[in-house]
């Protein structure tokens, strides 16, 4: 097997199996440090790996890092080992430090781009599970005897830590980097700003994600207690319910794999009411081209079930999403880059509900999959193009959230 180093020089994303390997031959390189268990099992019988490392010191409280929790976000298991090395290294200030290498291997399994070329390229093996398969949102949408067995694992695991603090790994896939917390942090905003800098990723300041949460500093945003405002506009599931306000502070550390600066201008936006018209008249005929083509397709096999769930899922969360940007609750005033962000939210929900639906057609032969492959090109194109996407090596998003993570822990 290739090791890391070279897996991030190829501009590779490992897969779970290689990050299982990996994380084995730390254990064998330091046994007295690190260790590796099962901590569950996946709905197909994939082991969830955890890897910890034991600081340098005692009494501290330890923290957890969960990666692959989306399938179609391959950078956090190779931050996790990264994080695992400096541990060892430098002692992790103290804490014993646990590594969840990835949380959905079966998602991940689906979702197949160790090396993504181009946004055309990701899209092709695209997948990204309908919310109730996802491991950390599943809580907000299912009763607790329905949960999957892999949420089921990550709250036993923090049951069993309590640390003081979990780090969820995220990666977004054209856009900026951002932080979202359940508690502030004081102080992390001038770390991550600046590691940002150096690495030439933008911040993303007005993440659709976190739309009408606290920010105490560019790119980091604080998630509303429960019952004191909103959850976040452009989350289906309510972030508060899911596996992040389960114990501790939780840090989710979003980082790009194709970078745009248009998420990072502060200036006024000239008309965000009109712009949300816009992109919601969009985003409603673009996911009705989709809709009218997925009638054809049926799921004859477990992966292609799986892929028109999340198709379904996707399409169903527009006509909530449209009736947000175009209701009364639809802001006056924002930025370029809150408008920007948004934009670009709109354009990969229907561009994921088509590419995942065209491997569906593809593998049933359906004459409509040419037609449907052309369309996913263009919107490819289009939104490489409209945001002037460049390409962040692998190793460089593994360093950004590396330090991302650190800073967090040292501010805690």
């Amino acid at each position: 097997m290739a090791s890391l180093v070279t897996l991030l020089r190829d501009m590779r994303y490992p897969t779970p199996q290689e990050l299982a390997l990996a994380a084995r031959a730390l254990v064998d390189e330091h046994p007295g440090r690190a260790g590796l268990r099962q901590a569950g099992a996946s709905r197909a019988g994939r082991p969830l790996w955890l890897l910890s490392v034991s600081g340098r010191g005692g009494g501290t409280r330890p923290v957890l890092v969960v990666a692959g929790a989306h399938a179609n976000e391959p950078v956090g298991g190779a931050t996790a080992l990264e994080l695992a090395r400096r541990v060892i290294r430098d002692g992790g200030g103290g804490a014993d430090w646990h590594f969840l290498l990835c949380a959905d291997p079966d998602g991940a399994d689906l979702h197949r781009t160790p090396r993504p070329r181009s946004l055309l390229d990701y899209h092709r093996n695209f997948f990204r599970p309908p919310g109730p398969e996802q491991p950390e949102w599943a809580p907000s949408l299912l009763t607790p005897d329905r949960l999957p067995p892999e949420t089921r694992a990550l709250t036993a695991l923090l049951d069993e830590l309590r640390p003081a603090l979990q780090v969820s790994l995220h990666g977004t896939d054209l856009g900026g980097s951002w932080v979202q917390l359940t508690r502030d942090v004081p102080g992390l905003a001038e770390p991550f700003a600046k590691s940002a800098a150096e690495l030439r990723i933008p911040v993303e300041t007005g993440a659709s994600d976190a739309a009408g949460w606290i920010s105490p500093g560019p790119g980091i945003f604080v998630m509303p207690e429960t019952g004191t405002g909103p959850a976040g506009a452009f989350h289906p599931e309510d972030t508060r319910l899911s596996t992040w306000c389960h114990a501790g502070t939780t840090a989710i550390v979003e980082v790009p794999m194709w970078a745009s600066d248009l998420v990072d201008d502060p200036a006024p936006h000239p008309d965000p009411r009109g712009a949300l018209r816009m992109l919601a008249g969009r985003l409603a005929e673009d996911s009705g081209r989709v809709a009218g083509l997925r009638s054809g397709a049926r799921g004859a096999d477990p992966g292609s079930a799986a892929l028109l769930r999340a198709v379904d899922w996707t399409l169903g969360l527009i006509p909530r999403i449209t009736a947000e940007w175009t209701g009364a609750g639809a802001p006056a005033e924002a930025t370029a880059a809150a408008v920007g962000s948004i934009d670009a939210f709109g354009r990969r929900l229907s561009l994921r509900a088509a590419a995942m639906l065209l491997r569906v057609l593809r593998t049933q032969g359906h004459p409509a999959a040419p037609g449907l492959d052309r369309l996913v090109t263009g919107w490819c194109e289009e939104f490489a193009a409209r945001f002037q996407a460049r390409w962040v090596p692998v190793a460089t998003q593994v360093e950004h959230q590396a330090r991302t993570v650190l800073a967090t822990y040292e501010r805690l």
